[in-house]
């Protein structure tokens, strides 16, 4: 779902189902769905197609407006660890930690590379197809300022307020429009072991040209950091 244009000098490749990818604002209604900014109380997740596994949106209430937190993927080529930041997208970070105690990203591939244009690992869909996702839809917790460097983990979509489970993890410093909320970073060992994925490649699968990665990357399970 995510189709990347092309930019002035810069292919832009998708994050997502293949399709396209533009969302942006930081407050207001998009598709039905409530955009929030940081620091709102409010968070919505709206039905949106099937689920690819069975699990419950996240509650409304009680939902973290400040701190971080740690969630470890554990890959087979090593864990991946990423620190999200409550207080910039609270309703996506959210959203991830209910996901992860429901299990949803075991056992899952990461199953799309980008390696030209932009350098991006994309995960969170148990079909490993790149058009699964958790059943519900929220909003964009974006800022026009957003830059996507190395160690950038951000949320892959199919347009304005789109986002489900699929997110990527950008292993080099990525020329992107600030339409992907960021909610976590890696740190330098986690960027390694995505950058040992990236350096074999992808098949080429994809009519963008991105692909598989050569090195499968499969998410065993996802644990809260101590």
């Amino acid at each position: 779902m995510i189709s990347f244009r092309i930019l002035p000098a810069l292919v832009v490749a998708s994050l997502l189902p293949l399709a396209g990818c533009t969302p942006a604002t930081v407050s207001g209604t998009g598709n039905g769905v409530t955009t929030t900014a940081p620091g709102s109380s409010l968070c919505r997740y709206e039905a949106s197609g099937q689920p690819a596994r069975a699990v419950d949106p996240p509650s409304t209430k009680d939902v973290a407006m400040t701190g971080t937190v740690g969630f470890v993927l554990n890959t087979n080529q090593g864990p991946v660890t990423i620190t999200m930041d409550r207080s910039s997208a609270p309703c996506t970070v959210h959203s991830f930690e209910a996901l992860a105690k429901q299990k949803f990203f075991d056992d899952t591939l990461c199953h799309r590379l980008v390696d030209s244009g932009i350098f991006v690992l994309q995960c969170g869909d148990p079909t490993g197809t790149g058009r699964g996702g958790p059943g519900y839809r929220f909003a964009d917790e974006v800022k026009g300022s957003t830059t996507y460097r190395a160690g950038t983990v951000a949320m892959a979509n199919a347009g304005p307020n789109t986002n489900g489970s699929q997110f990527f993890l950008v292993y080099a410093d990525s020329e992107l429009p600030p339409n992907y909320t960021v909610f976590g970073h890696l740190d330098e060992e986690s960027l390694a072991v995505v950058n040992r994925i990236a350096v074999e490649g992808q098949d080429g699968s994809n009519p963008d040209g991105s692909g598989r990665p050569n090195n499968e990357a499969r998410i065993i399970d996802v644990t809260q950091a101590q």
